[in-house]
Formats: C-alpha cells, structure tokens, sequence
C-alpha cells in the first residue's frame, strides 16, 4: 500500500506537462482508478483531486449544471462519458462505485446534484452523436430500462456502505431529481420509486404522508398501482405498501383521509385518461385507450386483493 501511494504521489509531482498525452484517453484513467482499489479513502480523495485539476472536471460540470438543460449538449455527453467509463461502471464492489459516486455528487447543492445525476444516469438518445433526453420524464412514459440506471444510482447511494449519505439525504435527492428539468409523469416517478425497491419507495411515500401531502401520495399510489398491473408485478405489493403507508399516521382520522383521497384520486385519475382518449386523436386514442385500459384492469386488481386481505383476515381457514 505504501509503495503503491508512494508512487502516486511521486507520479503525481510530474510537471503538468508529463501528463497532457494521458488527456482524452479514457483507458489510462480507468488503470489509474482500478490501481487505488483497497487504498485509503485520503489517498483516493487526493486522487480524485489531482484528476479534477488535471481534466477541469469541476468547471466542466458547473457549465452543465448551470446552462438550460440541453444547450451544453456536447459538453454534458463529454461529462457523462468521463463519469461513467472512468469513474463508476468498471467497479465490481459497491463501496468503492459509491465512494466516487460520491466524490462526483457531494461538492453541489441537492439541485445540482439532482441535475447531474441525470445528465449521468438519464436517458440518452443516439441521435446526432448522443444527447441527453431531458423532457422524456415529463413528455412521455418511460419503460424499465431507461429508469433502471437512475434508480441504480439512487440504491448505491442509500446502501449502508454509503457512509455519506443518510436516509433524508437520498430521498430528497430522489425527490429533487423527480422534478429535473420539469415535473415528471407520475407514472414515471412511480416505476423508479418500485426499481429503487421497497425500502426507499416506503420512506418516500411516508416523508410525504408524514409532511401533510396526503393527496400527493394518494395520487403515487394509483400510480404504483398501474405501474404493477403494465409491468406485471404482484398487486398484492402495492396493497401492502399502502398498508404500511396506513401505519405511517398517527391517528385514525388522518390514516381515513388518506384512504378516501385514494379512492377520490382512482377516480379523478380515471376521468382524466377519459377525457384524454375523447379528445385526442387517432394515434393519441390508441395509445390513451390502453392506458385507460391498464387502469381500469389496476384499480380492480387492487380491490381484489384488499378483499382478499379482508376477508382472508375476518374469515380464517
């Protein structure tokens, strides 16, 4: 360990010069990010330090983080290249990915960081070279595979290795990042919450119920509903969520709000994909109408099984 620190340091006194050729060849980089596996944290922060002063990493994401999303398209690509096959994706142990996941997020306020774990994790078209997606959230619905590595991200930074981040941290990150650059569809919050895994969907829902936005999670659970019934997930996940969503409050009258909003929103949330197929067009008909259809499927589904429950509770063997 010291032999290996004792090079770097040597290696990192080389004048500036010695280390331009290195500059845009990412294979260089990985090697000298494999070869600080098993050092102290200091010395991989040191490491990380001379690499951001040698790249300009930290200028490179205050021009990405500050722009309208999008304008800065090549430059956000060159970041989340860097970041992704330099610094993340080559490391087999969760720790050290989380650590330099870490060293990335840690420097910006939760707005940035929210903004770059996008610009990192988010989609990405192929088009013109790469360009991150930024209105898919909020335009249009997006499948597992394309929440899979932002909800990936958001469980390397809330496993307990972590030791940076606590519980509130990563859920109001998660929070934040629900509304880079606009509102996400609910439907899309919803998938992410159920790939982040049960654990951290349970503390977002009950920080919101807990913070008086019951309506705001009556509104999630349809959704996780529906993403259950299209994604092909056990219902009964969702009825117990909202099971243990119940327990969050502290009295009955709150937990009854909570559960006649539900109900309310089931509603409200169907209504409004009618009113959307009967006023779209013919496309638009096609595809509202399915969703209708997952809906109506999702909200029977689930009250089959709180009837189940019920009567299974009422009604032992």
């Amino acid at each position: 360990m010291d032999g290996a620190a004792g090079a770097a340091g040597s290696g990192m006194a080389m004048g500036r010069h010695a280390w331009l050729p290195l500059i845009g060849f990412v294979d260089h980089f990985k090697v000298m990010f494999i070869l600080t596996a098993g050092w102290d944290e200091l010395e991989c922060h040191r490491v990380y330090s001379y690499i951001c002063d040698l790249t300009a990493l930290p200028r490179k994401i205050q021009t990405v983080v500050s722009s309208k999303p999008g304008a800065a398209w090549r430059l956000e690509l060159r970041v989340r290249l860097f970041c992704r096959n330099v610094l993340l994706d080559h490391w087999e142990n969760k720790s050290d990915a989380a650590f330099w996941l870490s060293r990335i997020l840690k420097p910006w306020p939760i707005v940035n960081q929210a903004r770059l774990l996008y610009i990192i994790f988010g989609p990405m078209s192929s088009a013109d070279g790469g360009q991150i997606v930024w209105h898919k959230m909020s335009e249009g619905f997006a499948d597992e595979s394309t929440l899979k590595g932002l909800a990936d991200a958001i469980k390397l930074l809330y496993d307990a290795e972590a030791k940076e981040w606590t519980t509130d941290d990563v859920i109001s990150l998660t929070d934040e990042l629900t509304v880079v650059p606009q509102i996400w569809i609910l439907e899309n919050t919803a998938r992410l919450l159920i790939l982040c895994g049960n654990s951290i969907c349970f503390t977002f829902m009950a920080s919101k119920a807990v913070n008086g936005r019951i309506i705001e999670v009556s509104h999630l659970m349809v959704f996780l509903s529906l993403v259950c019934e299209k994604d092909l997930y056990c219902m009964d996940w969702a009825v117990k969520m909202m099971q243990k969503i119940c327990k969050v409050f502290s009295n009955s009258a709150e937990r009854n709000s909570f559960l006649q909003n539900l109900e309310y929103s089931f509603a409200r949330v169907n209504m409004d994909m009618l009113q959307s197929v009967m006023s779209g067009g013919r496309e638009e008909d096609d595809s509202g109408f399915l969703n209708l259809y997952h809906l109506v499927n999702a909200q029977a589904n689930f009250h089959k099984e709180i009837l189940f429950l019920m009567m299974n509770h009422s009604m032992p063997n």
